[in-house]
Formats: structure tokens, C-alpha cells, sequence
């Protein structure tokens, strides 16, 4: 902050820090501005790419509403997963693009992260073709599940209904956020890249109140120097 900045400067810089401000910007000027400009939530999962690089560990981030939001909900969730964790694993191991896929209890939602290679569209494909009837007693337990009960019947819808779940996925580089609302939009023109971040634009807290869960980037991908067989080997050990 400059020296010479007067009284009325420090209290503008000051200004976004209070708690007035705070409660100002959260529950008119953002409600306010969401009326004004209408923004639609932007589509979940991994960007599409040509790039073979950018298709291997992508993330799935399935976040699933309980229709139980009670403790008991959330117990019958757990039994589900429990139940048939067999036949799930056995699934994901013939689908054989999958690194790894856990399911975790956050709050009301049951929900399932996943690290695949490849499509997205495939890759639940392959797995509902799989294990779709075990999958039921999940999906049953979830918000708007029964339209797509039995799974294996209702392969493409299913999909999609896992696509509307499936977490948005910031861009690794922070302003083509903005731009990804833009082409949502229809907007194919070249789009400014003087969007100052550490200014909070509105258009960034318009899409966060539309997408209230994202995941932040593509996430760190790499392989060990070593694979676990490198190391056995090495050990002795064998496979």
C-alpha cells in the first residue's frame, strides 16, 4: 500500500475485510447479482481433450444426495457399500482402466472418487455393464435414483445422471474458468484475458454459487520412480 494514500483510500482497501461488507456482499449483492445475470451450472467431470496425456488419471468425483439424511441414512449407505463391496471391486477390476475408486460419507451425501484412464462415457458403461444390479442398492439409497433403476436397464441415462453429479472440474489455469461460462453460453469470440483474479470477479462468484461443490484443477498425476514390481524384484520377492 502506498504511503501517500489518504484516509479515504485505507478505508476502501479495508472496505472487503469488515463484517458489514462481508454480510453486505453474501446476502444482497450476491443474491442480487445471480437474479441479474442468470448463471447455469457448468457440466461435471474432466475437460475433453485430443491430448493422450490428458486422458490418463482422470478424476471422478460422484457426489450422490441421501434421501436418509439421518444417522440411520447414513448407516443403511455404509451397509450397502459393505454388502456388495465384492462384486463392486470385481467390477472395477474387469472395467481395467481404473486406478483406484473409494466411497466415503460426507455429510448427507454418499459419495464415490474415482482415478480412471480414457472416456468417461466408458468408463461407467463398462462398469454398470458389469455390476449395474449391485450397483441398484447404492443408487436406491440416493436423491432422484429410482429414474434410473435398474442401471444396467438404463445404461445412457444413467450416464448423464452420473454426469450431473459428477463434480465440475476447475481448469488448471485459473481464468479459463471464466471463459468455460462464457462457451456454456454460446460465446465463441475471443474473450479477454485481463480478468484480475485477486479482484474476486463477479462472474467467478456467480459460477461458484451455481457449482457450490467443485473440484479445484485436474489434481497432481504422476508415477513413482519405482513401480511395486521394480521394487519386489529387487527385493527378491517375486510377484
Amino acid at each position: 500500500m502506498p504511503d501517500n494514500e489518504g484516509l479515504m483510500d485505507r478505508f476502501v482497501d479495508r472496505l472487503p475485510e469488515t463484517a458489514f461488507f462481508k454480510f453486505v456482499a453474501a446476502r444482497i449483492l450476491t443474491p442480487l447479482w445471480a437474479w441479474w445475470t442468470p448463471v447455469k451450472p457448468l457440466p461435471g467431470g474432466p475437460h475433453p481433450s485430443f491430448q493422450h496425456g490428458d486422458n490418463v488419471q482422470c478424476m471422478m468425483n460422484l457426489i450422490m444426495p441421501l434421501k436418509d439424511k439421518s444417522p440411520v441414512g447414513r448407516a443403511h449407505a455404509a451397509m450397502a457399500i459393505s454388502q456388495h463391496k465384492d462384486a463392486i471391486f470385481a467390477g472395477l477390476n474387469n472395467v481395467g482402466t481404473v486406478h483406484f475408486a473409494r466411497f466415503v460419507i460426507v455429510g448427507d451425501n454418499i459419495c464415490m472418487f474415482s482415478v480412471y484412464d480414457g472416456d468417461f462415457t466408458n468408463y461407467i458403461r463398462d462398469f454398470i455393464a458389469t455390476i449395474g444390479e449391485v450397483f441398484d442398492a447404492v443408487v436406491g439409497l440416493v436423491e432422484g435414483g429410482e429414474k434410473v433403476i435398474p442401471c444396467d436397464k438404463n445404461v445412457e441415462a444413467f450416464i448423464q445422471w452420473v454426469h450431473e453429479r459428477d463434480l465440475y472440474q476447475v481448469p488448471d489455469t485459473p481464468t479459463d474458468f471464466l471463459r468455460d461460462q462464457e462457451r456454456l453460453n454460446g460465446d465463441k469470440a475471443v474473450a479477454p484475458v485481463n480478468d484480475d483474479l485477486t479482484l474476486l470477479p463477479r462472474k467467478m462468484v456467480l459460477q461458484l454459487r451455481a457449482n457450490a461443490n467443485v473440484s479445484l484443477g485436474s489434481g497432481y498425476r504422476a508415477y513413482p520412480g519405482y513401480s511395486v514390481a521394480q521394487v519386489r524384484k529387487q527385493l527378491g520377492l517375486g510377484w
